[in-house]
């Protein structure tokens, strides 16, 4: 599953009348980027939610055919659904007991294909070192195990992978997943790793910026 529903606010005016996924660096959207990484590692069925332009997502991707993937859409009311409703709300559509769960505003050459594999408890959570926009981190992971509390901390990528278990006892509605992750973590059911390689949050247009001239820069070398 791929998240798009967001407003894109900080990224303000560029998505007040593009949807955030649908911004360019190095010549394509943010979301095409993570589509074609995704479909090299060997996925194939995507399930995609939007809200904010949400048509406009619709109409550059298609059914996914020519990125070699098959799209499903979870539509979401204006406003969305935060992570953890958006997530409940596709579930329908996501047939596996697991699945990769991965924002669409990050870049990263992350190698996805290592989590088209079973996990054992409820969450594996790729944490990635702290950006400077996010100097405290969010997590610690200790003999690849996740912990709220204790040191070095660091930031949740946006990439994981989740058991249908961990929505278990939700209700349909807006509400955020990091209270649910909080709840893995307490039962000892999430794992983790830690990712050195190249992560972007791409959140703001000085982002954007950074990340389209860092890949134009890789076409010219």
């Amino acid at each position: 599953m791929i998240l798009a529903a967001g407003r894109g606010e900080r990224m303000r005016p560029l998505t007040d009348h593009t949807p955030k996924p649908l911004l360019k660096a190095g010549g394509r959207t943010l979301i095409e980027h993570r589509i074609e990484s995704l479909a090299a590692a060997g996925f194939r069925d995507l399930v995609i939610n939007h809200a904010h332009l949400g048509a406009q997502i619709e109409a550059q991707l298609g059914n996914g055919e020519r990125y070699g993937v098959r799209i499903r859409w979870s539509r979401e009311p204006d406003g969305a659904l935060e992570t953890g409703g958006g997530i409940f709300h596709a579930l329908a559509l996501l047939d596996s007991e697991y699945f990769l769960v991965v924002n669409a505003d990050i870049w990263t050459d992350y190698p996805f294909a290592r989590l088209n594999q079973r996990i054992e408890g409820r969450a594996h959570l790729v944490l990635v070192d702290n950006p400077p926009q996010h100097a405290q981190g969010d997590f610690v992971l200790t003999g690849g195990r996740v912990q709220t509390e204790g040191a070095p901390r660091l930031t949740f990528s946006g990439i994981g992978v989740y058991h249908r278990d961990l929505f278990r006892d939700c209700v349909p509605g807006r509400f955020l997943l990091a209270p649910l992750l909080h709840a893995a973590i307490a039962a000892g059911k999430a794992s983790g790793e830690h990712y050195i390689g190249e992560w972007r949050d791409i959140g703001t247009p000085e982002r954007l910026a950074e990340l389209d001239g860092a890949l134009a820069a890789r076409r010219s070398s």
